[in-house]
Formats: C-alpha cells, structure tokens, sequence
C-alpha cells in the first residue's frame, strides 16, 4: 500500500510538472493551437518519461536493487492509470457529442472549437510505446538513467518533502491508492461474482485544476481520478 501510495503522490507532482512547463511552452508559443501530431507527439514524450520516472523510482526503493516483482507492480499501476486517462477522454468526448447535439444556434461551432484531440488509435499507440519502454528499462537499466529523467525525480522528491506542498500532493496519493485499490477490487470481484463492485468516486463531483489552452487537454494538472 506504501508503494501504490508513493506512486500516486510522483503521479501527482509529475502532473504538476508537467503542466508547467507546457504552460511555459504555451506562452512561447503566442497561443497558436497545436496540430493532432504535435499533440500526440508531446504526449508521447510525457509517456515515455513518466514510465521512466516510475522505473527509477521502483529501483530507488528497493534499495537500488532491480526486483521483478517492484517493477511488475509500478508497470500494473502505470497500467490502470493510462487506460483511465483514455477512459475520461472517452467521456470528455462523449460529453462534447451530447451537447453538440442541442439545438442551439452556434453551438456546434463552438464546441468544435473547444473540443479536445482524440484519436483511440493514436491514445492507445502511446500508451503501448509507453509500457514497452517500461518493459525495456529492465533489460537496459543504464538508459533509464539520464538527465531528464533524474531530475524528474529528484524535484519530485523534493516537492514531496516540503511541508505544506508536499502534503497536498500525498492527499492526492492517498485518494490515488484508494482508487486504485478498489480498482483492483473490482476486477477480482468480477472475476468471481460476474458483477463488479462499484468504484471509487462513481457517484462524486471531482474538482480538476485544468489547463485548457489549444484545444489539448492533456497538459494540465491530473489528480487521482485518471484512474477511473
């Protein structure tokens, strides 16, 4: 339970990270909306070094030791979030077709100016690319090891020591453990009983700190419930 903990509080700040240097990509930027392979292309990269940072990290609390059975839990974790991820896209989108629907004078206009990327194939491509290079850090640890991705984890280290800050995020670790281990309750108990359980956060509003600049929203702030 410490580990998922821990994993969810370096998701959290990862996130945070993340979100600001889009932010200050943004500004450089002048606004000017991103293409659907730029989009996927920064996603990409987000993957990659988030399964990075998780792979370091497994080895860091073992000691630095290389243990299967660290690596196997912090792949399942990394797993369970990516397919919430492209599940709430899912329901964005579902949201944004819905309401395009109403019969209001310019408001499918609107809604398509506003309406986030998505493309499964593209999602689930980045996802796949992500989990291998998870996979392949085992075989080649040293390449796991790099500026980037040390100083990843060191800042997010660092954040999680802070006093205040610090505590914020392990709240959101905490709720990220409990997501997913009723997640993971659900699926033994719809493998045993055919009906799962209903899961964490299903019938509760969820408050997002967002980003929604060029139409991707994927470079804000994700909190705990991406793992729905």
């Amino acid at each position: 339970m410490n580990f998922i903990f821990r994993i969810g509080v370096i998701l959290a700040v990862y996130n945070f990270l993340w979100w600001l240097i889009m932010l200050g990509i943004n500004i450089l930027r002048g606004g000017r909306p991103k293409q659907l392979f730029d989009i996927y292309f920064i996603k990409t990269i987000r993957y990659v070094f988030l399964a990075d940072v998780i792979f370091l990290f497994c080895i860091k609390q073992a000691g630095g030791l290389i243990l299967l059975n660290d690596l196997l839990l912090g792949g399942l974790i990394l797993l369970i979030y990516f397919l919430g991820k492209i599940q709430s896209k899912q329901q964005r989108q579902s949201l944004f077709s819905v309401s395009g629907r109403a019969n209001l004078p310019g408001m499918s206009d609107i809604l398509n100016k506003i309406k986030p990327a998505f493309d499964i194939r593209f999602e689930i491509g980045v996802v796949v690319l992500a989990l291998l290079v998870f996979i392949g850090f085992y075989f080649s640890p040293q390449i796991a090891s790099n500026t980037i991705s040390n100083w990843f984890l060191s800042s997010i280290l660092n954040i999680e020591d802070t006093p205040v800050f610090g505590f914020m995020f392990k709240i959101v670790g905490f709720f990220f453990m409990l997501s997913v281990l009723l997640k993971i309750t659900n699926a033994i108990m719809a493998i045993l009983l055919g009906k799962p359980k209903q899961e964490f956060g299903d019938d509760e509003p969820t408050n997002r700190f967002e980003n929604n600049n060029n139409n991707d929203d994927d470079d804000h702030f994700d909190d705990y419930t991406e793992v729905k």
